[in-house]
């Protein structure tokens, strides 16, 4: 009698990188030909974590270097208290357990929350990373997912039309220290969208589907001009990690060769102790052209290929793009070129950078920042503060929005002359971002038009950096205006909301004479007149703008 495995066949789907457009993962699908053995997998931990090795040893025939994604049932874990038998097969094929994620999914209803938690302590210990499968539409408690801290998140495809709610995760990400993946993506406008809210890895139709063999290139458009521009600090070396070419530290260099000469792709190799740790690093292009010379082979092919390694270079899972260069710049030029190792708190490998990735990424970055700038102020304009305001939004966080502009400035440019007005225009800009703390964001929207985001306790000295200077053009004496609104977590949803607010107060501010400022909150009437003809001295009022009780 024919067995349930005997019509048991695979299929691989790549785990893509937005940032670099390269196959960061396999994930391995069952595909039965008769029966239907998920739903029994479902009902049976054992039939589970069997696929789930069948699975493993289907990817590992196929000689594939890449990592590896297994899925697994919550209820399994939870039954079974962790997969041994996984373990057995990946240390039998010459494979590291930080090679391989087990996708945990649901359904988790009835499933002991503290005996799952156990398992994944577990598989942890045995170095599996985590992802935590079907997020979204799936019933998977928060507490739960947070109680997990999975290594990656993936998204069911029913929250592709929902951009607001993959920004949210990628916030929980940020904080869980877990990569974001989006599954399902099947359009380019589908993969932008998820590109703008923060998403690092995707899977669906549009890059590859599923298939009998690894896919080796996928496609991934191209950004398109508006895309997000990551944060002043550079983006996370997480963005850039691209599977790394593993071999134990005592590897011969006939054994390297053969990777390397069997992987066109690969760049490098990375021999690694029994726990993952990198202990040397071989580079492609000087081992083989050592090995190629005269008595090369017979020189080292059966010698350890430590002596033809360099000292492997490592940054950490949290480090910027800019802390990579500033490793790759230590040493030698001739180096320049080798993979940078990620390690995870353990020390242990979980990927390589590489140098070209990064300068790609980081001019692209600089490219847009710059077209981004008002070319009078050198400012970035409204996009760059009206994304830092979604993001704040999103991370429930308290702020300030503030509008600046100079008063009657047509009468100064026709007084005084456009060069007057022109050089008043830098100097409020120079201003304000002298007065601006680490966490203000200062952009020039245009003719004599500031946005100014800050936290509240930082309004007082960036108003009065501009307010309580005497202005002029040409001679003539010039005053500015300041509208601020005031938003709580909760009080506005999006940019677009939060300007409608200021717009009124704007409209207040321009009706004093003098220097002037109002201050409003957000979703209550009113508004308060600090500076102006009816301002009030009594300093009380700058203690209640920051006040956290009030509002």
């Amino acid at each position: 009698m024919r067995s349930w495995t005997d019509t048991l066949r695979f299929a691989f789907q790549p785990v893509v990188n937005l940032t670099t457009g390269g196959v960061a993962g396999l994930e391995i699908l069952a595909r039965p030909e008769t029966g239907d053995v998920l739903a029994e997998a479902r009902r049976d931990p054992e039939i589970d974590g069997t696929l789930a090795v069948l699975a493993f040893r289907a990817a590992a025939r196929k000689e594939t270097l890449l990592p590896l994604y297994v899925n697994v049932f919550a209820g399994t874990l939870a039954d079974l208290g962790g997969l041994t038998p996984l373990h057995d097969a990946v240390r039998a094929a010459g494979r590291l357990p930080w090679e391989v994620t087990v996708d945990v999914g649901p359904p988790y209803t009835h499933v002991p929350q503290q005996a799952l938690l156990e398992a994944i302590g577990a598989l942890r210990e045995q170095g599996f990373r985590i992802s935590a499968d079907g997020v979204g539409d799936g019933d998977v408690p928060l507490r739960l997912l947070t109680d997990m801290t999975p290594d990656l998140v993936k998204l069911d495809a029913c929250l592709l039309a929902r951009p607001a709610a993959v920004r949210a995760m990628r916030t929980l990400c940020e904080q869980l220290d877990a990569l974001l993946c989006v599954e399902g993506v099947e359009t380019e406008l589908q993969c932008a969208s998820v590109r703008s809210a923060g998403a690092q890895l995707a899977q669906g139709e549009l890059f590859a589907p599923p298939a009998r063999l690894p896919a080796a290139e996928v496609y991934v458009p191209p950004r398109s001009p508006g895309a997000v521009v990551p944060p002043p600090s550079g983006p996370s070396v997480r963005e850039f990690v691209r599977p790394a070419a593993l071999l134990p530290a005592g590897a011969s260099a006939g054994q390297v060769r053969a990777l390397l000469t069997g992987s066109p792709d690969v760049s490098g190799v990375l021999l690694v102790d029994a726990n993952g740790v990198p202990v040397r690093s071989v580079h492609r292009s000087r081992f083989l052209l050592s090995m190629s010379g005269r008595y090369g082979h017979a020189l080292y092919a059966d010698r350890p290929a430590a002596k033809l390694s360099d000292p492997p270079r490592t940054v950490g899972v949290d480090a910027t793009a800019w802390e990579v260069l500033d490793v790759v710049a230590v040493g030698g030029r001739d180096r320049t070129s080798d993979d940078v190792a990620v390690v995870d708190r353990y020390g242990r490998c979980v990927g390589v950078v590489r140098l070209a990735d990064l300068v790609r990424a980081l001019a692209e970055t600089r490219v847009e920042e710059a077209a981004g700038l008002n070319p009078l102020t050198r400012l970035p304009g409204s996009d760059a503060i009206t994304g830092e305001v979604d993001r704040r939004i999103a991370d429930g966080r308290t702020f300030a929005l503030s509008w600046l502009d100079v008063d009657h400035f047509k009468q100064v440019n026709d007084g005084a002359g456009f060069a007057a007005g022109d050089e008043l225009i830098r100097s409020v800009g120079r201003a304000l971002q002298r007065a601006a703390s680490d966490s203000t964001r200062v952009g020039h929207i245009g003719g004599d038009d500031f946005l100014v985001l800050a936290d509240p306790e930082g309004l007082h000295p960036l108003a009065a950096s501009v307010l309580d200077t005497s202005w002029s053009a040409g001679g003539r004496p010039v005053t500015l205006s300041l509208a601020t609104v005031l938003c709580r977590p909760g009080s506005v949803t999006d940019h677009r909301q939060a300007a409608a607010c200021l717009a009124p107060l704007k409209k207040a501010a321009k009706s004093l004479s003098g220097a002037s400022w109002v201050l409003g909150r957000a979703g209550l009437p009113g508004h308060e007149i600090l500076r102006g003809v009816e301002a009030a001295s009594d300093q009380a009022e700058w203690a209640a703008v920051a006040e956290p009780g009030r509002g």
